[in-house]
C-alpha cells in the first residue's frame, strides 16, 4: 500500500469528512473510490467546468434543444392565457 498526502482547506476537509461519514465512508475510502473511477473512465469521473450557472447544465441545454425542436416542428404550441397585474393590490390577492 502507498501513502498519499493531500492538502486542502480545513473547512473543506471537515465538510467532506461529514459528507463521507453520512455515506458510510471515510476520507481514504472516498478518495480510493474516486481514483478507481477515474482509472476506469480514463479521466475525471465528473464534468469539470468553470460554468456554475445551472441554466447552462448539459441536462437543461438538452431540454431547451428538445423544446426548440418541438416548436420548430409545430408541436406543443398550445396557447396560454396572460394574466395582467395592475398594481401591488392585485399581487396581494
Amino acid at each position: 500500500m502507498a501513502t498519499v498526502t493531500i492538502r486542502m482547506d480545513d473547512t473543506l476537509k471537515k465538510q467532506a469528512e461529514t459528507l463521507f461519514e453520512e455515506l458510510g465512508l471515510n476520507m481514504t475510502s472516498a478518495f480510493v473510490m474516486f481514483a478507481k473511477s477515474a482509472v476506469r473512465r480514463n479521466g475525471i469521473p465528473f464534468e469539470v467546468t468553470a460554468n456554475t450557472d445551472p441554466f447552462y447544465s448539459e441536462s437543461n441545454l438538452a431540454e431547451l434543444r428538445r423544446r426548440a425542436a418541438d416548436v420548430n416542428a409545430g408541436l406543443n404550441m398550445s396557447a396560454h392565457a396572460l394574466i395582467e397585474v395592475n398594481d401591488e393590490q392585485d399581487l396581494a390577492r
